[in-house]
């Protein structure tokens, strides 16, 4: 099933169609936004563990997102991605009733952090296995040309998922406690697996030859090393927000993280097209950079006010990342891998999450929380020289192509 855009009309059935399937991914990255911000607080201040060890035991979830990232890419390459989301909700549902336990069992700190870390693995399969395979199914429906606009889609499904939930999760922590967060969980996920199910199945009978998975995974990796990279400041403004204005006693965490993710949503929303105009690479170099100018600001900032407009910078900065350098990475294989492709390219963004968690914590362990954003504004500008180089070798390619021409 494919759709023909020759008009305004076929244009938002298109995006109405895409939105049918990054439903999920809102649904998902919901059920992962709501503990987001209260997790570290809660392991830190109640059950009485250090920042690294919150940190780490948050990151643990993209671990085994990223274990299951390949296995869900063959899944949508060979069986459609309907499969890999069932599965999927299944397991943002189960990881609502781990929570919940973990909460009842606060007491004892040990058990309760021991179920937590069952509970981030949980919740790192469920997002492993939905991940990208909603791209993948609204391609199936829309066709390849709209590639850029389902990554697009998808990324406002996620991040603005997480500035619907991250605020959400504190304000019921703050009112009934985080056995409410749980329940919710488990109810979005029943919810998602209900809906799933009455979709359409599509894809998934593709016999022509397909790449391996290490070939593939060569192929997006330059595009994804930068994502990670830029990836480093989402996840240090998402993960250690809360505990970065406790350290500085201000007020208004929720705001910042907030600001971050409503400047994102606006920027995918409104310079998405730009992608398709000028090319994936000069998007992402402006991105990352226009990104690192608001680390800057987050970093120089003595007052809450103007950590926001970092915040906010920082969100628009990173808002083009993921579609820009997706488009360029899925480019690089045929049809046959394009779930694959997805997959693997997301890769980069679980190896992003999963390493903030750990490494900046001990950055903030060994040098002091002041050093948060100055250490990712660093990772960032070094994924801009890395994107610049993939673009002048673009172009030197492009030259040469047309010389032989």
């Amino acid at each position: 099933m494919h759709i023909e855009t020759t008009g305004d009309v076929s244009l938002t059935k298109v995006r109405l169609t895409i939105i049918g399937f990054v439903t999920f991914t809102f649904i998902g990255y919901f059920t992962i936004g709501l503990p987001l911000a209260v997790l570290p607080i809660f392991i830190h201040q109640q059950l009485g563990y250090s920042t690294l060890m919150a940190g780490i035991v948050i990151s643990l979830q993209y671990v085994t997102t990223f274990l299951l990232r390949g296995y869900a890419g063959n899944i949508v390459d060979k069986k459609g991605p309907k499969p890999a989301v069932i599965i999927g909700m299944i397991g943002f549902t189960l990881s609502g009733v781990l929570l919940f336990i973990a909460y009842t069992c606060r007491g004892t700190a040990l058990l309760s952090l021991s179920i937590l870390i069952v509970t981030r693995l949980m919740t790192g399969f469920a997002e492993g296995l939905v991940g990208t395979s909603p791209i993948a199914w609204a391609l199936h429906a829309v066709g390849d040309k709209h590639t850029s606009k389902a990554i697009s889609f998808n990324g406002i499904a996620s991040y603005g998922a997480i500035a619907v939930a991250a605020p959400l999760g504190v304000m019921l922590q703050h009112a009934y406690g985080i056995g409410s967060i749980a329940i919710l969980t488990f109810i979005v996920g029943s919810i998602g697996l209900i809906y799933s199910k009455s979709k359409l199945a599509l894809g998934g009978k593709n016999n022509a030859p397909r790449k391996s998975y290490l070939h593939v995974l060569k192929m997006v990796s330059p595009y994804g090393i930068c994502l990670a990279l830029g990836g480093l400041g989402f996840g240090t403004i998402s993960t250690f927000i809360t505990l970065y204005y406790a350290f500085l006693n201000w007020e208004g965490a929720v705001l910042c993280l907030s600001t971050f993710s409503v400047l994102f949503i606006l920027g995918r929303v409104l310079f998405s097209r730009y992608i398709d105009l000028y090319g994936g690479m000069p998007v992402a170099i402006a991105c990352l950079s226009l990104e690192a100018i608001g680390l800057f600001i987050l970093w120089q900032s003595t007052l809450p006010q103007v950590a926001l407009i970092g915040s906010g910078i920082a969100g628009l900065g990173f808002s083009l990342v993921f579609p820009a350098l997706g488009v360029e990475a899925v480019k690089q294989l045929p049809v046959a891998n394009k779930g694959s492709a997805l997959s693997n390219y997301g890769l980069f963004t679980d190896i992003s999450l999963g390493i903030t968690g750990p490494l900046v914590g001990a950055v903030a362990t060994r040098f002091g929380m002041l050093y948060i954003f100055p250490f990712c504004m660093a990772m960032t500008i070094i994924g801009i020289l890395l994107a610049t180089r993939i673009y002048l070798k673009q172009k030197a390619t492009m030259a040469i192509e047309r010389q032989v021409i």
